[in-house]
C-alpha cells in the first residue's frame, strides 16, 4: 500500500500546461457604468436650469428649436436675461450680435413671466428687431387638457 501524495495522476513528473480562460469578466464594465449613471443623474437636473419664468399656457404648438438657438427670459420682476446672464435693454442687441457671429437668420426663443407687463416684453422684442434679428419666438406651457364634463 503506497500513497501518493504530490503526482495527482500526472503521467512521468511533467508539468501540465493550463488553458487560459476565455470568458468576459463583466464585472468592472457594470461597475463603471454604474458610476457613470449616477454622475449623469445628478448632473442632468443641472443641465436643465435657467431663469424661473412662470409661462403663460396656451394651446399652441411645439416649435422645433436646434442647439444654437438663443434664449431671452423676462422674469417677473422684469429683469432682462441672455440664457442665463441677466443684461441690461440697452445691451441686449450688442451682445446678440456679438453672440450669434452676425447671423441674423438665428431663432430667438423670448420667455416671459406671465405676470409681466406687455410693454416690457415689446421693449424687448422691439430691441431684438432692432438688432437684426427679424426671428423671434414667444414660449408658453401646453395648455391642460381640457376635462370632458358629465352630461
Amino acid at each position: 500500500m503506497g500513497a501518493s501524495l504530490g503526482g495527482g495522476g500526472r503521467r512521468g513528473g511533467h508539468r501540465r500546461s493550463f488553458r487560459p480562460i476565455a470568458e468576459i469578466n463583466v464585472t468592472p464594465m457594470v461597475d463603471v457604468m454604474l458610476v457613470l449613471l449616477v454622475i449623469f443623474m445628478i448632473t442632468a437636473p443641472l443641465l436643465s436650469s435657467g431663469v424661473p419664468v412662470d409661462l403663460p399656457k396656451t394651446s399652441a404648438g411645439a416649435l422645433k428649436g436646434d442647439d444654437s438657438s438663443l434664449t431671452v427670459s423676462i422674469n417677473a420682476k422684469g429683469q432682462i436675461f441672455l440664457n442665463e446672464t441677466e443684461v441690461q435693454l440697452d445691451e441686449l442687441g450688442p451682445r446678440l450680435q456679438r453672440i450669434s457671429s452676425l447671423k441674423a437668420d438665428n431663432r430667438i426663443f423670448v420667455k416671459a413671466d406671465t405676470g409681466i407687463n406687455y410693454g416690457r416684453v415689446m421693449e424687448v422684442m422691439g430691441q431684438l428687431n432692432a438688432a437684426g434679428f427679424p426671428h423671434v419666438a414667444l414660449v408658453t406651457q401646453p395648455a391642460a387638457p381640457a376635462h370632458k364634463g358629465a352630461r
